[in-house]
């Protein structure tokens, strides 16, 4: 035991440094003030209108997807609620997000479709064999990165292919054989009984002349904005590149993708983004990559009417799917977020109306929940001071320094996850004051329990936090599990709440290990505390005992 609290100014040492580089970090940001939610500092509000008239369940459904898009970047506590038949309104804090207001404008149709011609490449089935030089890339625009589809577990790295798709694109293989077998039209026929998909995939060999016209016609426009996108209809449009793509209609639709995620695959050392499909998604997949695989044909994925990405299949895939190619992780990340919150069951009027909104509290609010924070730190600090005395100074300290990393990332925080402060998060920190202090109530009455035994200061430390620590953990793990469950199952202030609940005692579970136990083991080096000073809070007579107190010792 002894070892281990040989050289605690070594401890203390490491968390002042990891304290100043918090501080550093927020200097850095150029912000010491966090970001206030709506009720305290108010933010715009934007009320869609929907067209025609959506069931409840459509309704239901595209708020809950506009409140993940607005909340997935972070604890911005952003409000989506429904409004009669037609309307959602969103709140989102702070009254300069205009990233937020165009993801919330953006209507996001994501629908999967067979590409016929590219702007590079013949059209149809001779698509395949033939390969023209690639279509410059617009001015500004990044070279989107090649990509291919394989199956979730592909552990072997893509290697690239020419084909026909006027860039060249990723062939994922997943260690098995590709389907090479072509039938008369050029391409796989896979046992299907859709009508729909079997008349995708004509269109896709076989374009008509009337379309393979307009394709030719169709100019790439210089803006992104969102285009008319018919599912039932084939589709001329262009990629972020300036790439052009005959489509045929629609044979999946974005509501069909029940999850994506990016990261990098095992044994792999690029990044991937993967898709999972619902039973109806999942078997018109199995049967579009069955049908374009080996041929060098593409399926493209479409949102707002705009190809976001184009990729080829080396085997049929039946389960959950990966995209593979040269992406980088902003890349992923961009495409995992469109394809998992980019489609909306319900199209909105363009006419979508924002408007400025004040808070919904009262300005003094803010002040007063402050206040209350303050005045119960300086009642929890007197109480310590009273009754532990000496001692009291660790509780002090401790509360201080809690105090000043609390503060250090909430503005982090605000800075780079999106996490903004309101009442209920204030409340939430404030509730942090009691679970601190019993931290140090549990460790100091173990000590002196100890102590109380027959054993000095130091030995009494080492063994009584042994003790302590155990029942701290089990206790912060409690509260720990609640806030997770508010912070998962609840939504707006009540998640924030949940999260400032769980911030505030990791933070208190930090400063009881490397800073309240190596001070407190610290001080027992000193005459003062482990001699039982009168003032020390661990005196015969505060210890309630006759015995002397015992001097020195070893753990």
């Amino acid at each position: 035991m002894a070892r281990k609290t040989r050289k605690p100014g070594r401890t203390l040492g490491v968390f002042f440094l990891a304290l100043a580089i918090a501080y550093g970090l927020v200097a850095v940001g150029a912000s010491w003030k966090p970001e206030l939610g709506l009720d305290l500092q108010g933010g715009t509000r934007i009320t869609l209108v929907a067209e025609g008239s959506p069931s409840r369940d459509a309704l239901n459904e595209a708020k809950s997807i506009i409140d993940q898009r607005v909340n997935g970047s972070g604890v911005t506590e952003a409000e989506v609620t429904t409004q009669g038949n037609n309307l959602i309104v969103v709140e989102i804090p702070g009254k300069n997000r205009a990233d937020l207001v165009e993801t919330v404008q953006r209507t996001a149709q994501l629908r999967f479709r067979l590409v016929a011609c590219t702007e590079s490449a013949a059209c149809g089935a001779a698509a395949a064999s033939t390969t023209t030089p690639t279509a410059p890339t617009a001015p500004g625009v990044a070279p989107r990165a090649p990509v291919g589809f394989g199956k979730a577990d592909t552990t072997p790295s893509p290697t690239a292919t020419p084909t026909g798709a006027g860039t060249p694109t990723d062939t994922a293989t997943d260690g098995t054989t590709p389907s090479t077998s072509p039938t008369a039209t050029g391409t796989a026929k896979p046992d299907t009984k859709s009508s729909s998909f079997d008349a995708a995939v004509d269109f896709m060999n076989n374009p008509p002349a009337d379309w393979a016209q307009k394709f030719n016609d169709y100019t790439c426009p210089t803006n992104a904005a969102p285009i008319d996108d018919d599912p039932a209809q084939p589709l001329v449009s262009c990629s972020p590149e300036g790439e052009k793509y005959l489509m045929s209609p629609a044979i999946i639709e974005g509501r069909d993708i029940t999850d994506a995620s990016y990261g990098i695959p095992q044994n792999d050392v690029q990044y991937a983004v993967m898709l999972d499909f619902n039973g109806h998604g999942r078997s018109i997949f199995a049967d579009a990559t069955g049908t374009i695989a080996g041929t060098g044909q593409l399926f493209a994925i479409v949102m707002d009417g705009q190809v976001i990405s184009a990729a080829t299949a080396s085997s049929r895939i039946a389960t959950g799917a990966q995209i593979t190619g040269n992406f980088t992780q902003e890349q992923a990340k961009s495409l995992s977020t469109s394809l998992k919150f980019g489609s909306l069951p319900v199209k909105f009027k363009k006419d979508t109306s924002s408007e400025v909104v004040g808070p919904t509290l009262a300005g003094d609010q803010l002040s007063a929940g402050l206040w209350a924070g303050a005045f119960g730190l300086i009642l929890v600090m007197i109480y310590c001071l009273l009754y532990y005395r000496g001692l009291g100074i660790v509780v002090l300290s401790s509360l201080s320094f809690a105090a000043a990393w609390t503060y250090a990332l909430v503005l982090l925080l605000s800075k780079t996850a999106g996490f903004t402060l309101t009442l209920p998060g204030i409340a939430g920190l404030i509730i942090a004051v009691g679970i601190t202090a019993d931290s140090f109530i549990i460790f100091f009455e173990r000590i002196r329990d100890e102590m109380r035994e027959g054993k000095s200061m130091r030995v009494a430390v080492e063994t009584g936090w042994v003790r302590a620590k155990r029942t701290r953990i089990a206790a912060s793990f409690v509260s720990l599990l609640s806030a997770a469950i508010l912070y998962i199952f609840a939504t707006g202030v009540v998640k924030g709440f949940g999260f400032a609940l769980g911030l505030s005692t990791l933070i208190d579970l930090a400063v009881l290990f490397w800073f309240t136990k190596p001070l407190v083991s610290w001080f027992a080096r000193f005459r003062f505390f482990n001699g039982g000073g009168k003032l020390s809070g661990l005196s015969p007579e505060t210890l309630g005992t006759d015995m002397p107190v015992a001097v020195g010792g070893k753990a």
